[in-house]
């Protein structure tokens, strides 16, 4: 499914990610976490520039926003001990993230494929969640509840994107907007919940996924990376 300029990428990249884990796991690599969790967007993003010169330039431009939206987000979170605020700062960040892949996603709408039950899901899933979450969240209360309702907007769009277009396209970026609740959704259940065992790991490893997914996803638009 991955074309040869693709599964290359996603050598070097599994490369980066493995790197990240790694570093943001050992105490005395810690200062190698600030090279590579950056890295891991940055990648993507000059990836997908160089490999969409065939989509249309408004939907270029918004995914390259989600892109650095992430980017500042990543970057955001990995001072949150300097300040408490940071937190907010990259939620803000993300949430804007989000924001642009629902606009790229409804770009190619199936204005006929009806969600509801597919929203019906996400609402019960989100209300298990929030369940576990309320008793932790105190002053992030409705920032908490504003993301969540962003990011399932944007699973949302990446469902309405079915039959709509090409079919690999349409796999990555539906598998990568899950993957992005579910990596939230474990960050979100270690700060506000419990802390979770290896949740450095799941985190990432989800998150890095998710991004991977999308982007190549979106990629697959282009006839040559079908």
């Amino acid at each position: 499914m991955l074309s040869k300029s693709e599964t290359s990428f996603s050598i070097l990249f599994s490369g980066i990610v493995s790197a990240e884990l790694i570093c943001g796991s050992i105490d005395t690599l810690e200062h190698l976490h600030y090279i590579f969790k950056p890295a891991i967007v940055v990648s993507l993003l000059i990836f997908f520039w160089m490999k969409s010169a065939s989509l249309k330039f408004n939907l270029r431009l918004i995914i390259v926003l989600a892109l650095l939206f992430s980017l500042t987000g990543d970057l955001l979170l990995m001072f949150v001990d300097v300040a408490p605020n940071y937190f907010l700062f990259g939620l803000v960040s993300f949430l804007l993230a989000h924001i642009m892949y629902c606009i790229a996603f409804l770009t190619h709408r199936n204005k006929t494929l009806k969600p509801y039950g597919f929203i019906a899901i996400l609402l019960i899933y989100a209300s298990g969640l929030f369940y576990l979450l309320k008793g932790g969240l105190n002053d992030m209360l409705i920032p908490v509840i504003v993301y969540m309702l962003v990011i399932l907007s944007m699973s949302t769009t990446a469902f309405l994107r079915k039959n709509n277009v090409v079919k690999r396209s349409y796999i990555f970026v539906f598998l990568g907007a899950l993957m992005f609740m579910v990596s939230d959704s474990i960050l979100a259940l270690n700060k506000f919940y419990a802390p979770l065992a290896y949740s450095n790991i799941s985190i990432m490893l989800t998150y890095a996924l998710a991004q991977f997914f999308i982007i190549i996803g979106i990629l697959k638009l282009s006839k040559d990376s079908r």
